[in-house]
């Protein structure tokens, strides 16, 4: 007896939807889709993006010790910068366990030792920006409402981003 394709697919498809998944947070693919980043020398500093909404850059750059051979910091862009989202540290938000999105993945070479790379994840935290209408079918924002809510420290949230970074790849002997 021959079991025709399209039957076949019609009785494994309930199986395969049952069937529970792995670690999402693992598989999942980035927002942002990026080339291959150009391999970095050590002592130099270099961009690896910049969140402007978060008024931030993110800088790296790969030191040549050998207990830590990237350095990575976020610096602010300008002072007069005024952000729309907030950049916080990712130990204390621990973004792969709590609602957030992985934005972009960002694996850099290390020129002066091609077996190693620094790897940078970047994560975001969306917030729901649903519109509370009025009535009349009106988005209304009131000046003395915003001010009191201000006041007592009961802002709207913003969208937030946390880094977190490592070092992959074998040390090179110097």
């Amino acid at each position: 007896m021959r079991v025709s394709p399209l039957l076949l697919l019609l009785f494994t498809l309930p199986a395969l939807a049952a069937t529970p998944r792995t670690d999402a947070k693992a598989d999942a693919k980035p927002e942002i889709a990026r080339g291959p980043v150009q391999p970095q020398a050590q002592g130099a500093v270099h961009t690896l993006r910049q969140i402007p909404e978060a008024c931030a850059r993110l800088e790296g750059m790969f030191t040549g010790q050998a207990d830590d051979p990237y350095a990575f910091t976020v610096v602010r862009i300008s002072p007069q910068c005024q952000p729309r989202a907030r950049f916080v540290d990712a130990a204390k938000a621990k973004p792969a366990e709590n609602g957030w999105v992985l934005n972009d993945l960002i694996r850099v070479p290390n020129a002066a030792c091609p077996s190693q790379q620094a790897v940078v994840h970047i994560w975001r935290k969306p917030v729901d920006k649903t519109a509370k209408l009025d009535g009349q079918g009106q988005q209304r924002i009131y000046l003395e409402e915003q001010s009191q809510k201000a006041k007592a420290g009961k802002l709207d949230a913003i969208p937030m981003y946390a880094a977190q970074m490592q070092v992959e790849g074998k040390a090179c002997a110097r």
